[in-house]
Parts: structure tokens; C-alpha cells; sequence
């Protein structure tokens, strides 16, 4: 067999057609020095990279030993402290002291021989004195004792005292008081400080959103949740973050790249010193037997008749190729998102310019990477086409992340660290609806930003890259259970069921919800575009039938929903009831304040008169505001929110989580909080404020235009005795009730809500509102 190597060239054929290659081991000798320059280069590259992949993930492994030490050394301090307030609890002078209702003595049985404590007290069980006494005698202070109280059992928190952070316990004890104590944080610090903590790398330890005691680099704190770990039997949690790794050539680990290299280098040394030497020392020309060439081949074959050339084709072709124009329907770029239906306003051609447009934007921001995913809409796949497309075109590198429910692909902007995602979704509209869910840099695009996107596609101001983008694909779903799994787990084995109403949370969302610990059963789980079962929207009553079924048949404690692409959460109970997502924000609020006080709680106009009074009760700061993921996530990072909700059943947990809209993760919070409680779910809820009010209403909007109609009806509102509130559509306010409406931003229709203390109350206002919208638009159909 021939071999060709460099300088060969081709001599005249011998007798049985074979030839003879010449080559000049001089020349080729002189040519090897490129390839081995190539050669170690390459090494030298894959060396030094996969040195600094190695090193910096020795040193995030290093950073999870540190956090792990902290997390032990965290625990064992917090449980020494809860043992030795315990031995004093239970000794004969102090609870001598209380059964003889003798405070003073009762505290001094707590102090003595405890030269730590800062402050010990003994309070009446109603706290009264707390209350009055807020905001001096602290929100901290008055929710470690709320909690012990509710708990039953030792509370632990760290709270404010003055200029320092102390650490606080509260217990209840006979005679329905609660015993308190402060203590300095010196241990707890030392617990955090004493680990060896790698170089650039960041710790801390963390209650809330609050960091109490942090290490290290701090501009890497907002990433740090990614590695957080939660300290087991407290409300703590430690966080870390190192910085990006190094990536290594060909997507290789440390040691393969540093394999790779020395392969490299020593092919290089094999080729200069073994090699080029002994070309050297031939000189001349040699020659080699070769096999037939082409040429010889062809001359022992039968000529080919030239194929005719067809002229018309060659002028098609040296013609430039004509753009095809794609027509945007400018009503797709809604208040929040992009949505359309497939086949009429929104297709591949419009998917790739929106996609043009977002990578621009991105590139003026100097963002680089996107996220993105789709849910289960049979039009998702092509549409995404379309869209990475665009996205490449603006030179944006693209990571697919396939079938994926919303917040999955909000996850991945954090996860994945690229502070920028689209979420391939029709949420809960129609199977022929779809349209996109925008994040960048670290922001979901609204409002003007939307139309922004418009404008760019219309006036042809689209970037253009000279170098495509590329395109990654990661499947995240294991990591985002696993997350969620890392920081919420439930006792008792409660048992859901779960209907997903055939959307794309039918995979991850029982998921979830078994790896927290609870027994799932679901229902209509498997995704299908068709959405064959019911319409994927748990804010419609109807479409929680056969859930509510499906709970009582098997005796569920509990049957969970989500929308279409698994950003909405919807409730029902054994008993049949559904419990509406201001109710359950009820229950969330309660939750964060305990380790949050003082936090606002922001929920938007459709929500209960009977909330706000809530989260004030809980020593919060709340705050209404319009409808609209979108929105409402701009309205949190501008106030520092700790949580948000929607009547529609969007929640966005900003403590403990990323803040974005995850039906998901706020169903996982939800079971950690029944766990809690020892009620059954069914007594939890019945045990929040509650009235007469009604779900959404949605009524089509006159001419199709409800906000042409929303702004008549605003000018001609006059209601006696009511506060009117413009913020988002016309709410009108009684002391016994409300009456909203509003526009819908997704769909032609017209959206009311009614809430009233009684029936008759109920009646009323809605009375008031019939006999307004009736007088502008005599023929709308009303269902109430």
C-alpha cells in the first residue's frame, strides 16, 4: 500500500499501470516545522487551560468543603445553645419561679452561670408589650416569639439588636408565656470564619435574603444561591460562589485537556526529534510504488457526454436572491410578553426576527449567551428554529434546553449564569396561540422594551454578526429538581395530586414534588399540545374538576395545578374547595415574614381587600400593583420585595429563591408550610380571612379592543361613597367590599372580580358595576 507524505509528486506509469511517487525528504523536512508549530501550540493551549480548568475546580471543590464545615459547625453551635436553654428551662428554681408567677426570679434562674446572655425576658403569651412597642422593640424579636408560640417549640433566628446582630431563641412555657433570650453571634461567626477558604472564592451565612456573616469576594454574592446550603433544623442557610471557571478546549475537563496536551507535545517532540532528522539524513529524491491515479482510471473508461448547459439556470443563479418580506402584526408585542396565534400573526419568519431583535439589545448590553426553551405547543419546535436562527444571526450563543417549563428556562438564566433567556410559550391560552417570554440581563422585558423589539424589526436596525453565534444544548431539568430538593423538605409523606392538564409541567413539576418527599399522583401528565383533557388555565374553576375528583377518590390531602408552561399554581382540598391565589398568598406572606419582617409583599389588583390587612398583622409592608409577570417582577426588584403574588396564581419568591414566577417551586413551598403546621390542609385554609368573592370573570370585550373600552368606562365612573383606583383598570373600593375591571393584555377580553364581606354586600356592588358597564355598552353580556 502507497503512502503520500509531503513533496510527493506523481511519476510516469510502469508496466502494470502502477506508478511511482517521488517525494523530496528534504522538503518535506523543511515543511514539518508548521505542523509541529500547529501541533504545540495546540498542546501548549489544551496544557495551560486544562491547568486552570483543574485549578478551579479544585477550588470549587475546596469552597464546597468550607461550605459544608460551616454548615456542621453552624448546626452543632445552634444546638449546643438550644441544649443548655433547655437545662435551664426545665431546672426545679425556674420553673419554681414560674409556676409562682414570679417573673424576676424566673430571669434570673435563666442568667445565672450564663455570662453570655445579652437579654433575657419572660413575656405574657398575647405579646401585647411587643406590639405596642413596634418598631422599637424589633420585628425580629416579636416573629421568633410569634413562632414559638404557633410552633409549639423552641424558635431560632438571628436578629437586630441595635448596631449588632445577636442571636435570638424563644420557647414557650406553662402558664402560656414565652421565655426569650439574646445571644452575641461571636460563635457563629467563628464558625464561618474558622474554615480555610480558597483565594477569589466567596462564603456566607445567610437568613432570608440578609447575608449576617460573609467572606471573601462579595461582588460574587448574587450568584452565591446556586451553591447555598441549608442549615438542617433552622431558617439558615450558607451560601457560596466562585468565579466562572475556565473552559477548556473542546469542551473538555481538566485532566482530559491536560491528557490531550501532553499527547500533543509529545507528537510534536516525536515529529522534530525522531522524525525530521532521519528525512534529513536521506536527502535526494526517493520514490515509492503507487497505485493508478485518477487520470489513469479515467483513460481506461468510456468518454462522458458533456452535459448540456442549461443558460436560463446560470442567469437565475448570478442573480442576487430576493429578500422575502415578513409582515409583523405589531398587536403581538403585548404589555408583557410576545404572543400570537401560529399561523396568522406569529410563524418561523417572525420567531427568527424577533430573535434578531432580542440578540441585538443583548449585544448593545454586551451579553453574550441566552437560554431557551419551549413548552409543549406542537408549534413550539418551529418557532424555536426560527428564533435560535435570529439569535445566531445577531452573533448571540444560543443553549437549548428543549421541552422545559418557564421557570426551568428563568432558572437557567441563573443557573447557567447567562442573565438572559426566552421562554418558547403560550402559557394558558389556546392550542394555536404561542409566543415568548423575554429575560435580559436578568431582567423580564415589558412595556416600552417590548415594543422597543418592534420598533427595531420595522425601522431594519437589526445587528448582523460577522460570526454566527453558537449553539449548546443542556438538559437542566435534574439540576433544577435537585435545587429545589436541596433547600425544601417535608416530614410527613403528604399526598398530592397533580394535574398539569397535559402542559409541559406534567414531567418535572411530580417530579419536584416527590424529591421534596410528598406521595404524588398525576393526572393528565402527559404533555400534549392538543391539551385533550381540559385547558390548561387553574384560574377557570371548570378546568379543576376533575382534579377535585380525582383528590376525593383517593383521598388526597391536597390536588395541585399549573398552567400550560408551569408558571401558574392552582389549589383545591379534600372538601372540594378551591383556594384562590390570594388566599394562599395569605399563607406565603405569613411564612417569609417570620424570617423577613418588616419586607414588602407586593400583589396586584386583583387581589383580596382582606390581604393587605394580612401581611400588615404579620409585620410586613404591603403594596399593590398592576397585572403582569412582567410587571410585577420589575415592581419587586425596584422595592426589594421578598414575595409577590397574583390573583392569577403567579407567585415570585425573591427569599430563598430567584424571584421569578415559578407555579412550581411556589407549590413546593406550600407543602413545606402544611408540613409545618400539625392541622390538616383543609383546617390551614379554612383558618385564613375569608368572604364572598367571586373568580376571574372574563367577558368579551366590545369591538375587541378592552382597553378602548377600560378607558370609557374610567371616564364615566361615578360610585358613592367607594375610592376609585386607576392603577390598572377601574377598582372600586367599599368598606365591604370591591368591584374591579380591567383589560386583558393576552386575550380580546374584558377581566372583573368581586369581593364583598356578605352576600348582600356582594350584590350590591355588583349591582353598581352592572349598572355602569350596561349604560356604556347596552348589549355586553354579563354573567352576573
Amino acid at each position: 500500500m502507497a503512502v503520500f507524505g509531503l513533496g510527493g509528486k506523481k511519476d510516469e506509469a510502469d508496466a502494470d499501470g502502477q506508478g511511482k511517487l517521488q517525494f523530496d525528504p528534504l522538503q518535506t523536512a523543511r515543511a514539518l516545522p508548521w505542523l509541529i508549530a500547529l501541533l504545540l501550540a495546540l498542546g501548549l493551549w489544551c496544557l495551560v487551560a486544562g491547568g486552570l480548568r483543574l485549578r478551579d475546580d479544585n477550588r470549587e471543590h475546596a469552597l464546597e468543603f468550607a461550605r459544608d464545615d460551616v454548615v456542621v459547625a453552624v448546626r452543632r453551635t445552634l444546638s449546643e445553645q438550644r441544649q443548655k436553654l433547655g437545662t435551664r428551662l426545665s431546672a426545679k428554681p425556674f420553673r419554681a419561679a414560674v409556676a409562682a408567677g414570679d417573673t424576676a426570679a424566673a430571669v434570673a434562674a435563666l442568667k445565672d452561670g450564663w455570662s453570655e446572655l445579652r437579654r433575657v425576658e419572660l413575656w405574657p403569651g398575647d405579646l401585647d408589650a411587643l406590639y405596642a412597642g413596634l418598631p422599637r422593640t424589633g420585628f425580629g424579636t416579636l416573629a421568633v416569639a410569634e413562632d414559638a408560640l404557633i410552633s409549639g417549640k423552641m424558635a431560632v433566628r438571628i436578629v437586630r439588636a441595635g448596631p449588632e446582630h445577636r442571636l435570638a431563641m424563644a420557647v414557650p412555657v406553662d402558664g402560656g408565656r414565652v421565655a426569650y433570650v439574646e445571644l452575641p453571634l461571636a460563635r457563629l461567626e467563628s464558625s464561618v470564619e474558622a474554615p480555610r477558604l480558597p483565594g477569589g472564592t466567596y462564603l456566607a451565612l445567610r437568613q432570608g435574603q440578609r447575608s449576617v456573616v460573609e467572606r471573601g469576594d462579595t461582588a460574587l454574592a448574587s450568584s452565591a444561591e446556586a451553591m447555598g446550603a441549608k442549615v438542617p433544623d433552622s431558617d439558615l442557610r450558607v451560601a457560596a460562589a466562585a468565579p466562572d471557571s475556565v473552559a477548556a478546549p473542546f469542551g473538555l475537563g481538566g485532566i482530559a485537556s491536560l491528557g490531550l496536551g501532553l499527547v500533543l507535545v509529545v507528537l510534536a517532540g516525536g515529529l522534530w526529534f525522531v522524525l525530521r532528522p532521519r528525512l534529513l539524513a536521506m536527502g535526494g529524491i526517493g520514490e515509492v510504488q503507487a497505485g493508478p491515479t485518477l487520470s489513469d482510471l479515467q483513460q481506461t473508461l468510456p468518454p462522458v457526454a458533456p452535459a448540456p448547459r442549461v443558460q436560463a439556470r446560470e442567469q437565475d443563479a448570478a442573480k442576487p436572491e430576493a429578500k422575502v418580506p415578513v409582515v409583523i402584526d405589531h398587536r403581538i408585542f403585548r404589555a408583557y410578553d410576545i404572543r400570537g396565534v401560529v399561523g396568522q400573526s406569529l410563524d418561523a419568519g417572525v420567531a427568527e426576527l424577533i430573535g434578531q431583535a432580542i440578540g441585538s439589545v443583548m449585544a448593545e448590553q454586551g451579553l453574550d449567551a441566552i437560554v431557551v426553551g419551549r413548552d409543549g405547543r406542537l408549534s413550539g419546535p418551529e418557532l424555536a428554529q426560527g428564533l435560535i436562527e435570529g439569535l445566531r444571526k445577531a452573533g448571540r450563543n444560543v443553549i437549548d434546553i428543549g421541552m422545559a417549563p418557564t421557570p426551568v428556562v428563568y432558572f437557567g438564566c441563573y443557573h447557567l449564569r447567562t442573565g438572559c433567556g426566552v421562554a418558547i410559550t403560550g402559557s394558558h391560552n389556546p392550542p394555536d396561540y404561542n409566543g415568548f417570554k423575554i429575560v435580559v440581563g436578568g431582567e423580564t422585558l415589558s412595556g416600552e422594551a417590548i415594543k422597543d423589539l418592534h420598533a427595531r424589526i420595522a425601522e431594519d436596525r437589526l445587528l448582523e454578526a460577522e460570526v454566527r453565534g453558537t449553539l449548546d444544548e443542556r438538559d437542566i431539568g435534574e439540576d433544577y429538581v435537585q435545587r429545589i430538593a436541596g433547600d425544601v423538605q417535608i416530614g410527613r409523606r403528604l399526598k398530592v395530586v397533580v394535574d398539569a392538564g397535559n402542559g409541559v409541567a406534567g414531567v418535572l413539576g411530580p417530579r419536584v414534588l416527590e424529591a421534596i418527599g410528598a406521595e404524588v399522583t398525576p393526572l393528565f401528565c402527559d404533555i400534549d399540545g392538543t391539551f385533550p383533557n381540559h385547558h390548561p388555565d387553574p384560574s377557570e374553576p371548570h378546568n379543576l374538576e376533575a382534579l377535585v375528583q380525582m383528590v376525593q377518590r383517593l383521598d388526597a390531602d391536597l390536588g395541585i395545578a399549573f398552567d400550560g408552561d408551569g408558571d401558574r399554581l392552582g389549589v383545591v382540598t379534600k372538601a372540594g374547595r378551591n383556594i384562590f391565589p390570594d388566599r394562599l398568598l395569605m399563607l406565603f406572606a405569613a411564612d417569609v415574614l417570620e424570617r423577613n419582617p418588616g419586607a414588602v409583599i407586593v400583589y396586584d389588583v386583583k387581589c383580596t381587600g382582606r390581604l393587605p390587612t394580612q401581611i400588615l398583622r404579620y409585620g410586613g409592608s404591603p403594596l399593590m400593583w398592576k397585572t403582569g409577570h412582567s410587571l410585577i417582577k420589575a415592581k419587586m426588584r425596584e422595592t426589594d420585595a421578598a414575595l409577590a403574588g397574583e390573583m392569577s396564581g403567579h407567585f415570585f419568591f425573591a427569599e430563598r429563591w430567584f424571584g421569578f414566577d415559578d407555579g412550581i417551586y411556589a407549590a413546593a413551598r406550600l407543602l413545606e408550610i402544611l408540613d409545618a403546621r400539625e392541622e390538616s390542609p383543609d383546617a390551614v385554609f379554612d383558618a385564613l380571612p375569608d368572604g364572598v368573592s367571586t373568580a376571574e370573570i372574563k367577558v368579551e370585550a366590545p369591538g375587541g379592543d378592552p382597553h378602548e373600552f377600560v378607558e370609557r368606562f374610567r371616564l364615566a365612573a361615578s360610585f358613592d361613597g367607594a375610592r376609585l383606583t386607576t392603577l390598572d383598570g377601574v377598582r372600586v373600593d367599599w368598606p365591604d367590599g370591591w368591584g374591579l375591571v380591567r383589560a386583558s393584555n393576552t386575550t380580546p377580553v374584558l377581566v372583573m372580580r368581586f369581593d364583598a364581606d356578605s352576600s348582600a354586600a356582594m350584590a350590591r356592588i355588583q349591582q353598581a358595576f352592572r349598572d355602569h358597564l350596561l349604560r356604556l355598552e347596552p348589549g355586553l353580556q354579563l354573567p352576573f
